[in-house]
């Protein structure tokens, strides 16, 4: 929290683009507290059992979501999908089903269906590309795409968060 208190403090001094370069140092550096899937209240400082009860409560809500027909993908496609307020990438695999987060590890930014082509997702905001056959980060940045648990049930493709 100081080093975004210190950021915000110099922001008129250096304006946007220096406290946007600072910030993707930051990230670079992949310290726990600012990665992206981080919990907000996780500093070692500042941690309660309120914090932990909420993460607990909110493990306990995720649920499995009904992405698409199983069918609807041939093999070796992918797409995008909308499902429950979440944007999600779909890879077909023979008999397996990978699914992704559509925000980038990175930044978190919603990466749109234009951006795919093959199954090479980039990025639009920095260029980080991933390969959906595996998830991996294949250009610019080195963290993987999140990978979704999946299953088919019923002829359905589900999800879970």
């Amino acid at each position: 929290a100081e080093i975004l208190d210190a950021l915000l403090m110099a922001f008129p001094a250096l304006g946007l683009a220096k406290i946007v370069w600072a910030v993707d140092i930051i990230l670079a550096m992949d310290l726990p507290q600012f990665r992206l899937d981080a919990p907000a209240a996780a500093s070692a400082t500042s941690a309660t059992s309120a914090t932990s009860a909420a993460s607990a409560a909110s493990a306990a809500a995720a649920t499995w979501h009904d992405l698409m027909a199983a069918d609807a993908l041939a093999v070796g496609a992918a797409r995008r999908v909308e499902c429950d307020g979440r944007g999600l990438f779909v890879y077909r695999a023979d008999d397996e089903w990978r699914v992704y987060d559509s925000r980038c590890p990175h930044q978190a930014t919603d990466i749109p269906q234009p951006a795919l082509q093959g199954t090479t997702l980039t990025c639009p905001k920095h260029g980080w590309a991933f390969d959906l056959r595996s998830g991996a980060c294949i250009a610019i940045g080195d963290r993987a795409l999140e990978r979704r648990p999946s299953r088919v049930e019923h002829g359905r493709l589900l999800a879970h968060w």
